[in-house]
């Protein structure tokens, strides 16, 4: 199982952007990405904040996927004042890609805002997949546990 490590920046991001930046992320009408990238990445989660610090390891179109990745779909946000934890969750359904003409190659899975344009598409987070290789016809498929795609919590 893996899980999503947030990237630093994404707090200023949520929060209302940096200054001069956009209205703050919101991850209820934003179209929120979600792309695969090569080994070839690093992720640094203290210095990238934007999509320009991931492009270049990003697979190109071909082989059943598609550059920009998915748009994660049926979004939800939801809070337990029992827990005081909030949990943001989205269709297990819509994370999906089937290898075809030739195998997908990848270790990463990163998430991204594409709404906001300042920082021009503000990183999420990212799921290390560990080396993947899936081949002609076979799926590869990111779905989410019991704590959503990430949580919150009030202290």
């Amino acid at each position: 199982m893996s899980t999503l490590q947030l990237y630093g920046q994404f707090g200023g991001s949520v929060a209302g952007g940096y200054a001069g930046g956009d209205v703050a992320f919101d991850y209820l009408t934003d179209a929120i990405q979600c792309s695969l990238h090569t080994s070839s990445y690093t992720p640094n989660i203290d210095t990238h904040i934007a999509r320009t610090s991931i492009s270049a390891s990003e697979l190109a179109t071909a082989n059943g996927y598609t550059v920009n990745g998915k748009t994660i779909a049926g979004k939800t946000v939801v809070y337990s004042g029992a827990s005081n934890l909030t949990t943001f969750d989205m269709d297990d359904t819509t994370i999906t890609w089937t290898a075809s003409g030739g195998s997908l190659v990848f270790q990463y899975a990163i998430f991204w805002d594409d709404t906001i344009t300042s920082p021009v598409d503000p990183l999420i987070g990212y799921i290390d997949c560990g080396a993947q290789t899936i081949t002609t016809g076979n799926t590869f498929t990111i779905t989410t546990g019991a704590s959503g795609l990430f949580t919150a919590t009030v202290t």
